[in-house]
């Protein structure tokens, strides 16, 4: 139970020869890069500007027309920058090393989540060259590891992905979702886990499916997009509704269950009871309010609200004739009530669990316990309780990092947690509930000694003197001279936290004197829904301050220096990357920018964006224009000054931030920059957002960041 679960376009054919072109170009171009910044000059990018009027001021987009990307003149342009980035890239030293390490390290694999049905166990793992995680089944009683559904047999190159997963109670049936390209809008499938038959049922446009199947196994409800034609043009990415599907039944006649009639931009998830009689429905409407409600199945009544429309979070499981419902209602770390089934109006609540210093995340209901995951200075605690509310102890973690995933369901004798922090990999435990002990279920071995690097944790002062936390991740004994290396990473947004989590790729930075650093924005979850809502909306601008007081405190305290200072995010973190890059050009040497939002007056327009006018407001409110306005990096690029180096990384099927942002904000970065410092874009073709990338993709991927950022910090790889 958690709040996280909340966050396609492709080129024609004609796109796809243009890219195969853009890689001719570079390979046939044997102009040579040189490490003195000695490079050739971008593409010129004709202006085409397009005055827009927003409550009295004029505001000029020179570049408005590369928001086509289906235009032929825009493909054009996209074949030349990549020709362009691709020139520079593959030319640079030590290139061919860096490859062969990325590849060996994410060749490591990778656990992920466990979920228990009846007498099995489901799980997901990838090893080797396997471009994308297979899903495992075992039982228990003989504890061997079977592929139940292998999405690396669905493609050729990989990029057909398992986007998401959900059991029957009794593990009979497995729900699954599968999409192309990083699209992310999945077809629904089910199959038999016994026989690992592959059932007729097929439903498209699962995106992100909410399931809850019936304890008799008969079907499921779960969640649906609308198809083209269906609505309005540009409304089928929105309209998530419920519905319920008898397996064995054509989906098309699947009945509608919830969400008719309401704001096309709210996002149902379902739960059932246990018994299978009520079911609840968290309606999230953005990142700062949930509804609830309940409706009885046996009755065959509406569904009856049950929360207030404050603006607070709300999430409710029914179990054994209760409801359990974990909120931030006048308590920002979260607390518990329970409420009887039969009577969830506001007035008959109690709290059974009150809130704490840590943040409480999520709470699973297993093996008639409560687990309850917590945050505490961003790192994970889990704690049980009885299901009247007394703690009955906690669980025991191996040191400080960050639980993953939870698996267990409300009659298991175990909770499965996934566990992982900088110097540990993912790791499996079985926590048995009546030894009270944990033990450890599968591992993946890396071959790297994590004893050989450490990891800390630091404080620094914001500009409005606010304390943030920063882990610093480096081998042990590194000498500090002041002009270290130093890769800066951060997010603030979204009520999402940012906390230790081993990560291969990140090796080859630290075995070459380089220093890692992350910090924990405002505008996350870390401390609670004060500490996100203090980065959000017209507040957006304390996550930039953060930021850059980071980098300032790396190098007032000798961990590197502006020369030697690289910065990476992607998302609302490639915002962020826009955002300081712009507001202080003088203080990095170069930028990581990855699928980022940048021209923050029309980004509400493409995609799925609409969903995010909550978080950062939208330009079509006269107050709101003003605060989007003061910041959106499209709109404070400067003729006749010197940016750091730049490489904007794309993918022309993300179905989440158009890659709009990245092709206008190059060239806008190109034509003003006054520096020697290259503007680079980078657009992965058959790729989205990021979930779902196959690994020889990410080798790639990783190869182009280490090679541009060793480059342009003086490093030797």
């Amino acid at each position: 139970m958690n709040f996280h679960d909340i966050a396609r376009c492709s080129l024609p054919s004609l796109g796809a020869s243009l890219l195969l072109l853009a890689t001719a170009l570079a390979q046939n171009d044997n102009s040579s890069v040189s490490s003195t910044m000695n490079i050739p000059k971008p593409p010129a990018t004709k202006q085409q500007p397009v005055t827009d009027d927003y409550f009295g001021h004029k505001i000029v987009d020179p570049y408005r027309w590369l928001e086509d990307g289906s235009s032929l003149q825009t493909q054009q342009w996209v074949a030349a920058q990549l020709a362009y980035t691709r020139g520079i890239l593959d030319k640079l030293p030590g290139r061919d090393k860096l490859h062969d390490r990325i590849e060996q390290l994410l060749e490591i694999g990778n656990l992920g989540e466990t979920q228990v049905g009846g007498e099995y166990y489901f799980h997901t793992r990838r090893e080797g060259k396997q471009n994308q995680p297979i899903l495992y089944v075992r039982k228990r009683v003989d504890g061997k590891d079977e592929v139940l559904v292998d999405a690396n047999q669905l493609s050729k190159d990989g990029t057909v992905a398992l986007d998401w997963w959900q059991t029957s109670h009794d593990g009979k049936f497995v729900a699954y979702g599968t999409s192309e390209s990083g699209s992310e809008m999945s077809t629904l499938h089910v199959i038999e886990t016994s026989a690992h038959k592959l059932l007729l049922d097929t439903i498209e446009r699962t995106r992100a499916a909410s399931i809850a199947w019936k304890p008799d196994d008969s079907g499921f409800y779960y969640t649906r997009y609308p198809k083209k034609g269906d609505v309005a043009e540009g409304q089928e990415v929105y309209n998530r509704h419920v519905f319920y599907h008898p397996l064995g039944g054509d989906p098309a006649k699947d009945p509608h269950i919830f969400g008719e009639g309401r704001d096309p931009q709210d996002w149902p998830n379902v739960t059932l009871s246990n018994d299978g009689r009520w079911l609840s429905f968290l309606v999230a409407q953005g990142w700062t309010k949930t509804e609830l409600f309940l409706k009885d199945l046996q009755a065959n009544a509406p569904a009856l609200r049950i929360t207030t429309g404050k603006d607070f979070l709300y999430v409710a499981q029914p179990y054994d004739g209760d409801l359990y419902i974990l909120t931030n209602e006048d308590g920002p770390h979260f607390r518990v009530f329970k409420t009887p089934v039969t009577a969830p109006a506001r007035e008959h609540w109690r709290e059974i669990i009150p809130q704490s210093d840590a943040v409480l995340k999520e709470l699973h209901i297993i093996g008639g316990q409560l687990f309850a995951l917590y945050e505490q200075n961003a790192h994970s605690l889990l704690r049980r309780f009885t299901t009247g509310g007394k703690p009955v102890g906690e669980v025991e973690l191996p040191t400080l990092g960050t639980i993953t995933d939870i698996g267990g369901e409300y009659d298991s004798t175990s909770a499965f947690y996934l566990f992982t922090s900088f110097t540990v990999p993912t790791t499996i435990y079985r926590f048995d509930i009546q030894t009270v002990k944990s033990t450890l279920w599968d591992s993946v071995p890396t071959g790297i000694d994590t004893n050989n690097y450490e990891t800390r944790q630091v404080w620094y002062t914001s500009k409005d003197r606010t304390r943030v936390p920063m882990f610093l991740v480096m081998r042990k004994g590194l000498k500090l001279t002041g002009h270290n290396p130093a890769m800066l990473t951060a997010y603030g947004g979204f009520n999402l936290s940012v906390t230790p989590e081993f990560s291969k790729v990140l090796f080859p930075w630290l075995d070459h004197d380089g220093v890692f650093a992350m910090a924990n924005l405002r505008g996350g979850s870390e401390f609670g829904e004060d500490w996100h809502r203090a980065g959000m909306l017209d507040k957006k601008q304390n996550v930039f301050d953060d930021f850059i007081a980071a980098a300032e405190y790396l190098e007032k305290e000798g961990f590197t220096d502006k020369e030697h200072l690289a910065i990476r995010g992607g998302s609302n973190g490639g915002l962020l990357m826009g955002a300081a890059l712009t507001q202080r050009p003088d203080l990095f040497r170069a930028v990581i920018c990855q699928v980022p939002l940048l021209d923050m007056l029309r980004y509400q327009n493409f995609q799925i964006a609409k969903l995010w006018v909550p978080e950062y407001g939208s330009s079509q409110d006269p107050k709101q224009f003003e605060w989007l306005y003061a910041y959106s990096p499209y709109h404070h690029v400067k003729d006749d000054t010197a940016y750091p180096s730049v490489l904007f990384m794309t993918a022309d099927t993300d179905t989440r931030v158009d890659p709009m942002h990245a092709k206008k904000m190059t060239a806008l970065l190109q034509a003003d920059n006054d520096g020697p410092n290259p503007i680079l874009l980078r657009i992965e073709p058959k790729a989205g957002h990021g979930a779902g990338k196959p690994m020889s993709k990410q080798v790639e991927e990783w190869t182009d960041i280490y090679s541009f950022l060793f480059w342009q910090l003086g490093m030797t790889p």
